[in-house]
């Protein structure tokens, strides 16, 4: 008795953790929504307190005043984002099966001049990159950030494709090769569907890195016509003051396609990320 007492004491306990542990992540969005709901001399005089006449005049605000370039912001954040995961699904997908599988004599030395991509910091490369985007005419692109967003996001790419390859049995592609197969029927027909599960954890990992990616947005766009999401929120942050309220409205605005994608695709992502940490 004494035993299943204490059973059940630590699996209150645990839950209970687990509950707090959960209400904390899900309390600073639930803060953020009423709060974009209060005038900003509302939220100055009671910052926790629900707002007691709700409006949603920062919403208009933020979406009708043309200095915040909200909609092409999102946009372009959109575009760059879609674009740079294509490139390193793709990319990363082929270059990491070719170094799996195919052995030749600079396989290792340029698999490891991928994975040095994983090692250097990103932000030390911020002023080497700028000077060449620079000195090329690079910068102030619409496809500016999409190449250092797909020069970064590759080694990790290749990584974790490499090491799920090495898990796949080389009979499948065997017996392909004896039914007559082409290599790129064998690699776009057979092992691209088995390696779905780490080519969905890359897109998710790369999604919220691309959209939340802050450095080289701010370094190498200066027009504020091919501004991102996370450039146009420093458009809400005065010199002596700052109106709360509007900033959690628009954040909430830039969040929502990704919130939408993470709901409309939960299944697939929690697949994705208990295969690929399994397989991996």
């Amino acid at each position: 008795m004494e035993k299943q007492s204490r059973h059940m004491f630590s699996k209150v306990f645990v839950n209970l953790i687990l509950i707090i542990f959960s209400l904390s992540c899900i309390f600073p969005l639930v803060w953020m929504f009423y709060s974009s709901l209060k005038e900003k001399r509302v939220f100055n005089a009671d910052i926790v307190g629900l707002p007691a006449n709700p409006t949603i005049s920062n919403y208009t605000k933020v979406l009708t005043n043309p200095d915040y370039h909200i909609y092409q912001s999102m946009f372009n954040s959109l575009r760059t984002t879609f674009i740079s995961i294509l490139l390193i699904v793709t990319c990363g997908f082929i270059v990491g099966y070719i170094i799996s599988r195919i052995k030749f004599k600079l396989n290792r030395v340029i698999y490891v001049m991928f994975l040095m991509g994983m090692l250097i910091p990103i932000h030390s490369l911020l002023v080497p990159v700028y000077i060449v985007f620079k000195n090329f005419g690079l910068t102030d692109k619409w496809y500016t950030l999409i190449i250092p967003y797909v020069a970064f996001g590759l080694p990790i790419a290749i990584f974790l494709v490499e090491g799920f390859v090495k898990g796949i049995p080389v009979a499948l592609e065997e017996a392909a090769a004896i039914d007559g197969s082409s290599f790129s029927r064998t690699l776009f027909s057979i092992i691209l569907p088995v390696t779905k599960p780490i080519l969905t954890t890359i897109a998710i990992i790369q999604t919220f890195a691309c959209w939340n990616e802050f450095s080289f947005a701010l370094v190498l766009i200066s027009n504020t016509k091919f501004q991102t999401v996370p450039l146009a929120m420093t458009q809400f942050t005065g010199q002596f003051a700052s109106d709360y309220p509007k900033i959690m409205a628009a954040m909430l605005l830039t969040m929502s396609p990704i919130l939408v994608l993470y709901f409309v695709f939960s299944k697939q992502i929690i697949k994705g990320m208990v295969a690929g940490a399994v397989k991996g």
